[in-house]
């Protein structure tokens, strides 16, 4: 066997086993959602306005939410009678392909790290996944070669800034950090100031996460943005919301209230495998127009993957 050959293996059992992960991550919405879809298929509907109802009630349980089971279904409808489409397994595949277009719409181009060093500002609620995520990211980032630094910034937190040194020491890497209760904008500071020192590739600087709803922790976050611009012009190069999808439909009035105060360029969706509430992706990429960058399908660090659409909604409807 040649060396290429094998390496062609082992990146093609690589990914069958993230699918695999993928798939038994999306466990419970995809019980919700595909099996109430193979119940339609082996149901007595015909294709048309019956079919169509039933597949709406399906999307609501999902989480997908009515603005975007509306909208998928007026294409769905127009793709059925374009196609031609008179058998339930041809309109599935065509849900299939609106879900997919609906979330690859708004995934762009990934230019990170085309900037050294890349900045990423990650914020979100409490309890969504933050910190964890950003343990994650440094352990994938470390294992691919990269110099990564963490900056701990939810300084209101002592638990968040004793975590993020626990990821630091485990992973390798070093991590600017002040006492509890300083000022998150000069923790902030001071990490851009060792990343550009340092010759980093990556920082990823934790904030704080007090209910969205507070002005004072938007104005705060503002300001950290506002700091890291002033040390690094152009940085943040990256502002990552974490979402928790365990809260389903509420997540949307979450990343609008942080995407008007702080101009998310990407979400990352964690705790998929906990909830059946998974539709409420679709709801959110549609809504926002943000890319989803990563979605977290268990505890490992390779359990955070990097989003594909069209693997998601394949493992969604995998048998």
């Amino acid at each position: 066997m040649s060396d290429s050959g094998s390496e062609e293996e082992v990146v093609e059992e690589k990914k069958s086993g993230f699918f695999s992960r993928l798939k038994s991550g999306l466990a419970k919405t995809r019980n919700s959602l595909a099996g109430g879809i193979e119940n339609i298929v082996h149901g007595q509907a015909k294709v048309g306005p019956e079919l169509m109802d039933e597949l709406e009630e399906v999307l609501i349980g999902a989480d997908v939410g009515i603005p975007t089971t509306q909208f998928i279904l007026e294409e769905l409808r127009t793709g059925v009678a374009e196609n031609r489409i008179r058998d339930k397994e041809g309109v599935v595949e065509a849900l299939k392909q609106v879900l997919i277009r609906i979330l690859e719409e708004n995934q762009g181009e990934d230019n990170r790290f085309t900037e050294k060093p890349h900045i990423i500002l990650v914020i979100g609620v409490n309890g969504s996944g933050k910190t964890t995520t950003i343990g994650k990211l440094t352990q994938k980032w470390k294992n691919d070669g990269r110099q990564v630094i963490l900056g701990a910034g939810d300084t209101f937190r002592a638990a968040a800034i004793e975590q993020m040194l626990i990821w630091a020491e485990r992973v390798g890497v070093p991590c600017i950090h002040q006492k509890s209760g300083a000022d998150p904008s000069a923790v902030a500071y001071d990490a851009v100031q060792a990343a550009v020192a340092r010759k980093m590739d990556v920082a990823l600087i934790d904030t704080a996460g007090r209910l969205q709803t507070n002005t004072n922790l938007m104005e705060e976050l503002k300001k950290v943005k506002r700091v890291i611009g002033k040390v690094l012009p152009g940085a943040p190069h990256e502002t990552l919301l974490i979402l928790d999808a365990t809260i389903g439909q509420n997540s949307v009035s979450q990343a609008k209230l942080f995407h008007d105060a702080m101009e998310i360029d990407g979400l990352v969706m964690t705790k998929l495998d906990g909830t059946a509430k998974g539709g409420v992706l679709f709801n959110i990429t549609r809504e926002l127009n943000l890319p989803v960058r990563y979605i977290g399908v268990g505890e490992k660090a390779d359990d955070l993957q990097e989003f594909n659409a069209k693997d998601f909604v394949d493992a969604l409807f995998a048998p």
